[in-house]
């Protein structure tokens, strides 16, 4: 949201910095950034110097950190603004077009990775926890959006990758043996916010509008199954001595 009316990111980021700042005199945190959006099943890094298409951004897990992407940049911040900075190069950086149903179109789900480490000054204790803001770009129905071309191929990307997603909420609500989190980069990237060591929250936006009256009524299915799953207690990461 604007700066005058923050919205739910601002609000967490801003909290974040506050407890940094409260738990100085016990506590030496440094927090970093890193932003990518994930375009036709690609990672792209929205915060790179320049485009290099020799760079291979792959996932990988790391015991402490969780689901990480290999070569993937990230900056130090200190404030609210810093982070604001980064995701003004970051948008400008990410992949947009329109199509009948949208102006302004996201061609692309972006992720924001805020990654905390904190020593304990007394017990020098370190703990990492990883803060991961994703804005997914909304399902299409090629033939009412008009899209065409690259549009087409953007859209079938978006819509194969959101259905990855629901396939994973319906796993897990199911408490299936099996999670398909590899089945689309998206759910690759976000498997250690969905399963086990973690706290997830989703939002999903509709339309009041009669027009779209359907992908409103598959936007609150998606939401109902969403509700359903039950990820676990989040504990915190220590990283060993």
């Amino acid at each position: 949201g604007p700066h005058n009316t923050p919205g739910i990111n601002r609000r967490a980021l801003s909290r974040l910095f506050e407890l940094v700042a409260e738990r100085k005199d016990v506590e030496k945190s440094i927090v970093s950034v890193s932003v990518l959006e994930i375009y036709n099943e690609n990672i792209r890094d929205l915060l790179a110097s320049k485009v290099d298409d020799t760079v291979k951004y792959e996932i990988k897990t790391h015991p402490q950190d969780g689901q990480y992407v290999e070569n993937l940049t990230s900056f130090p911040v200190q404030s609210l603004s810093d982070i604001d900075a980064y995701m003004a190069k970051a948008e400008k950086n990410r992949s947009s077009g329109r199509t009948n149903m949208n102006e302004h179109s996201s061609r692309s789900h972006m992720v924001l990775y805020v990654v905390v480490r904190t020593t304990n000054l007394q017990s020098g204790v370190v703990t990492v926890g990883k803060v991961s803001l994703v804005d997914l770009a909304g399902s299409e129905r090629v033939g009412k959006s008009g899209a065409t071309g690259d549009r087409m191929k953007e859209a079938q990307c978006i819509n194969k990758s959101l259905s990855a997603l629901g396939d994973v909420i319906s796993s897990l609500s199911k408490n299936d043996s099996h999670i398909p989190y590899r089945n689309s980069k998206l759910t690759h990237l976000l498997k250690d916010s969905l399963g086990g060591n973690s706290k997830c929250l989703m939002f999903v936006n509709v339309s009041p509008a009669s027009w779209n009256a359907n992908e409103t009524i598959n936007s609150l299915q998606f939401a109902f199954r969403a509700r359903g799953v039950v990820i676990g207690t989040a504990k915190k990461n220590v990283v060993p001595s």
